[in-house]
């Protein structure tokens, strides 16, 4: 018999590295605390500490782009 259920790890090319682990985990406590909005996620990013991927500050732009790259 096999498994109905999805793997959620199905669609994965290769294990995350370690920036996208505290990106993902950085993303988890603010929607932890009641963030759902863009830009207030965006003040959480910059809140925890983590940046961007070049470095600077989060942006509500900088934001969409590494969603848009990690997605590819």
């Amino acid at each position: 018999m096999t498994d109905r259920y999805l793997d959620p790890h199905q669609a994965r090319q290769r294990p995350p590295t370690t920036y996208e682990d505290l990106l993902g985990d950085a993303i988890e406590r603010a929607f932890a605390a009641g963030v759902h909005d863009l830009p207030a996620l965006v003040q959480s990013l910059n809140d925890s500490g983590l940046s961007s991927p070049d470095g600077s500050p989060w942006t509500e732009a900088s934001y969409r782009d590494a969603m848009a790259a990690l997605a590819a």
